[in-house]
């Protein structure tokens, strides 16, 4: 082979790496570039605030212990018996004397209203103090014996 052949050859080779190299960023480049809007005119960008997408889906609001005193006298002794005592003295569950069954609320009543009212704050056999529910008051336990009591033929 002859010396202009072959630099001839290593300059196909050269032209061929660097042509690569040239072409190979000029793909990149165009690849990675944001193309500019013809129009800046008609893009539209809103900014809101972060707090408006990340919202929570619900909001509890837990009732004061001061709230709760001023409602109790509006909160009957019947809506009190429905949401706590209706459970075991709606069925007679554990031998608890039923509402309106006036033979099984006939001897509790003749104790007097002091008497049941107390056995019903700080329970008596089966039944827990309050029911079972602590955060009611001594005087919505009490709204709530006297309603059923009444609604079992007492007179409280």
């Amino acid at each position: 082979m002859s010396k202009q052949s072959e630099l001839r050859s290593l300059l196909e080779t050269i032209f061929v790496v660097v042509g690569s190299f040239v072409g190979a960023i000029i793909i990149i480049t165009l690849a990675t570039s944001k193309p500019e809007p013809a129009d800046t005119s008609t893009m539209v960008v809103e900014n809101e605030p972060m707090e408006a997408n990340v919202q929570p889906v619900a909001v509890v609001k837990v009732a004061e212990k001061s709230d709760m005193k001023k409602n109790s006298s509006v909160i009957s002794g019947e809506k009190i018996a429905q949401a706590n005592c209706v459970l075991c003295h709606g069925s007679g569950m554990m031998n608890s004397p039923k509402i309106g069954d006036s033979a099984q609320w006939e001897p509790r009543i003749a104790q007097g209203k002091e008497t049941l009212i107390s056995h019903a704050i700080n329970g008596i056999r089966t039944m827990p103090a309050k029911g079972g529910n602590a955060s009611l008051s001594d005087e919505e336990v009490g709204a709530a014996v006297i309603w059923m009591a009444n609604q079992s033929g007492g007179s409280l």
